[in-house]
């Protein structure tokens, strides 16, 4: 089996994405914290698929999702850094191992950089419902976390599909 250990500089498109992510992740830690001291005892904790609060919970829950995003950052960030761990087709050899890992690397980033944003939007809008300013997540929030999670994987796959 085929698995170089290559050492490929990040995309502009992939610290672009990272900016982006880790811009928006501290931004909603800095609005939680900055919140905190306002939010009644009891916050929606989970919402159902329509976007509407199913259970509430303490107010020290609004740190679980940074804490995951967080986990996942540093996790699928490692992941990123290690394309010759991936999973790949046979037909990987040396004409093709660069596109190979540029693209499952390209992927693991994508996926990253939504899921911490997904989860600085989740937690912004937790602490909107529990200080009253909006109802619930509204009908778009689980098309959106379908699509943001396919988009990257359909693509993925694309392009993968297209490496010779």
């Amino acid at each position: 089996m085929y698995r170089p250990i290559l050492k490929l500089p990040k995309t502009r498109y992939e610290k672009f994405l990272d900016v982006i992510g880790g811009g928006l992740f501290i931004v909603s830690i800095v609005f939680i914290i900055s919140q905190f001291g306002n939010l009644p005892e009891e916050i929606p904790a989970h919402f159902n698929g329509a976007g509407e609060v199913d259970r509430w919970g303490s107010k020290i829950e609004v740190f679980i999702l940074p804490g995951i995003g967080l986990i996942m950052w540093i996790f699928l960030g490692l992941l990123e850094k290690a394309p010759h761990l991936h999973n790949y087709p046979t037909r990987l050899n040396e004409g093709n191992v660069e596109a190979f890992y540029l693209n499952s690397r390209k992927l693991c980033n994508e996926l990253k950089n939504f899921s911490v944003i997904l989860f600085a939007i989740l937690s912004c809008e937790m602490i909107l419902v529990a200080l009253g300013k909006l109802d619930d997540l509204g009908w778009w929030f689980l098309p959106f976390v379908i699509i943001g999670t396919g988009i990257p994987i359909v693509k993925g796959l694309m392009a993968s599909s297209k490496i010779k």
